[in-house]
């Protein structure tokens, strides 16, 4: 084992005392493990490595490795070398003896670890019934295609026109998917220059944020609605307002005249699945050009309509005043993992995000960008929009279907092309006791008050999706969730 950088430096200040190298040795390599430089089940140099590379006998480095041993700090493990003893309570590796966690809070300029979050299991695969929204089905995900694609997308001319640094362009060929397959389907019709790939919709709506949001300048989000939306937007300025929704969506009243900047999500609101109505859409529209305001529109159900072809067009296509930024996603349609978005805007719009993407990460990665504009143009999207809608029509109208009998106390709501319902439970409920009760009999829903500024108003609510669930296992899941609300669990 060759002796690296590191572990010349953890030695360099050791005193060469010959009477006392092998304490020396021992000494510094113990306060490197309980201080947690090296990690439980680090193997650590061989003792002819160490010898050679500080210039001492072999002889004083396998003292001190066997005092280690004897101090349960160390373990030989035979044909293999000497291990770090796995042992609890040690700090982890790389803590070291620094500043400590109280010392880097002060050092913070925002604290995001204490914001409210999201959070699902990340082995929720593992559970038999995953009733979660924005996780997938792998059974779902077209795997031959798209292996088709990569391979196609990794060939030697391929690689040499994709491999390079593209400063801060996107790839020229799924620029080109999206002004001519995809975004048509939406009824939006742009130009290459109009357009920047995003690593999700997540990234568009943060660099919106940076981009569109001032110390001081009045911004609206829906209230239900994304949290971390509300959150990137609390981080940036000190305006802002819970527009006022109602049945179906964003009301275009004088809070909503009042913003500069408004954040919503008239396809599928966000939580509740409601579907703006065109009239309401045209409204939002002409208050927005009268009052000046900027409407990001998070489409982040784009594409995939359960229902096929009752979508309504969406507010960018809608837009004769250029007020309407639009952001986009492949994750609910392919898979989360892919982390390909993008944002429909004006040229002067997408001129500064190019600059400002640059300055964070240059350009994602222009491989996958490739592989995915292979498979729009192969038509392998659009026949798995058309397998995937066929089979979570299937899973809506079961859960639909079987909700009024098994949850028979809750109301529920899921407008057209939704991939989750909305449900509010019976008076008393805590959702988030629910969702405790409910992980324990292996099922796992979503709690409600997270989408609330007040999160005392989503108490009764929870959200259950269908994408992440095979069709057999929706009525035994439900099943058991209606069996934890009779008995009173939540």
């Amino acid at each position: 084992m060759q002796i690296d950088t590191a572990w010349r430096l953890l030695f360099g200040g050791m005193e060469r005392d010959p009477q006392g190298l092998s304490s020396r040795v021992r000494g510094i390599i113990a306060e490197a493990i309980e201080t947690g430089l090296l990690a439980p089940d680090m193997r650590v140099p061989s003792s002819r490595s160490l010898a050679e590379a500080l210039g001492i006998s072999r002889n004083t480095v396998n003292a001190a490795y066997q005092q280690l041993i004897d101090d349960g700090l160390l373990v030989s493990r035979e044909r293999s070398g000497f291990f770090v003893v796995a042992t609890e309570g040690r700090p982890a590796a790389g803590q070291g003896a620094g500043e400590g966690p109280d010392g880097w809070a002060a050092r913070f300029a925002i604290r995001p670890s204490q914001m409210p979050q999201i959070t699902k299991p990340r082995n929720w695969m593992d559970y038999p019934y995953p009733f979660l929204f924005g996780q997938f089905d792998p059974g779902l995900f077209p795997t031959n295609p798209w292996r088709e694609s990569v391979k196609a997308a990794s060939s030697v001319q391929e690689i040499t026109r994709w491999a390079r640094d593209m400063i801060d362009d996107d790839d020229p060929d799924l620029l080109d998917q999206l002004c001519h397959k995809v975004l048509p389907r939406r009824g939006i019709f742009a130009g290459p220059g109009e357009i920047i790939i995003t690593i999700g919709s997540q990234h568009a709506l943060s660099m919106l944020v940076q981009l569109l949001v001032g110390r001081d300048t009045p911004v609206g989000v829906e209230n239900p609605g994304y949290p971390d939306v509300r959150h990137m937007v609390g981080m940036a300025t000190a305006d802002m307002r819970a527009l006022t929704c109602d049945v179906h969506g964003v009301v275009p009243d004088g809070v909503f005249a009042s913003r500069r900047v408004a954040f919503v999500t008239v396809g599928h609101q966000c939580p509740t699945t409601a579907v703006m109505p065109v009239g309401r859409r045209r409204d939002l529209l002409d208050a927005a050009s009268r009052h000046g305001v900027v409407l990001v529109e998070d489409d982040y159900e784009s594409d995939l309509s359960v229902e096929g072809d009752a979508d309504l067009p969406c507010l960018k296509s809608l837009d004769r005043a250029n007020r309407v930024i639009y952001t986009g996603s492949f994750s609910k349609v392919l898979a989360p993992g892919l982390r390909i978005g993008y944002v429909v805007a004006p040229k002067p719009v997408v001129d500064e995000l190019r600059v400002l993407r640059r300055l964070m990460l240059r350009h994602p990665p222009t491989n996958n960008q490739r592989s995915l504009a292979t498979f729009i143009q192969l038509g392998h999207y659009r026949q798995h929009l058309r397998r995937t809608a066929t089979i979570l029509r299937e899973r809506a109208e079961r859960i639909a279907e079987l909700l009024p009998e098994l949850l028979p106390g809750c109301r529920f709501r899921r407008d057209f092309g939704a991939k989750s319902f909305w449900i509010e439970g019976p008076p008393g409920i805590d959702s988030r006791d629910l969702v405790r009760a409910a992980r324990e009999q292996g099922v796992l829903i979503e709690a409600g008050d997270i989408f609330f500024v007040d999160p005392a108003e989503g108490r009764r609510h929870f959200r259950l999706g269908f994408t992440s669930i095979a069709t057999h296992r929706i009525e035994p899941g439900l099943r058991r969730l209606g069996a934890l609300l009779r008995n009173g669990a939540a």
